[in-house]
């Protein structure tokens, strides 16, 4: 038991850390990585979208289908934490949902990612050759 309380006075100050209601003391000054990472996601959303209309490799555009929803939404869901961080509105402003946020867009990458290696593979053109000999071979017959 007395092991058990020292482990939660050592704790303590870390979850106060990452549970505080109203962490508080934040500009959108001192937010500018954050607004400048949610800004690069936002735009990065419409240009995948751009380059997945483009692309020719059906396999690519299936396994890129969800990039540019999941950007999307992760940066809108990050520009809310930071209005709500910077103008203080309790519950939404404590930096364990920055932590939910960075840990679900990490463990996004990693499986799109891990996906991606898994099953992407080039369809190559068929190449056909100029055999002389074929027009003196016999061919199927059609039914």
């Amino acid at each position: 038991m007395r092991v058990y309380l020292q482990f939660l006075r050592a704790i303590r100050p870390t979850l106060r850390y990452f549970f505080a209601v109203n962490p508080g003391g934040v500009t959108y000054g001192t937010m500018t990585g954050l607004i400048i990472l949610c800004g690069v996601l936002f735009v990065s959303s419409f240009a995948i979208r751009i380059w997945r209309r483009r692309t020719s490799n059906p396999v690519t555009k299936k396994l890129s289908r969800s990039w540019s929803s999941a950007a999307f939404w992760f940066a809108i869901i990050g520009f809310i934490f930071i209005v709500c961080r910077v103008e203080g509105i309790q519950f939404l402003a404590m930096r364990f949902f920055w932590l939910l946020w960075s840990i679900g867009a990490a463990l996004y990458l990693f499986f799109q990612a891990r996906q991606f290696r898994n099953r992407h593979y080039q369809i190559l053109p068929k190449e056909r050759t100029h055999d002389p000999r074929d027009r003196y071979l016999p061919r199927k017959r059609s039914h």
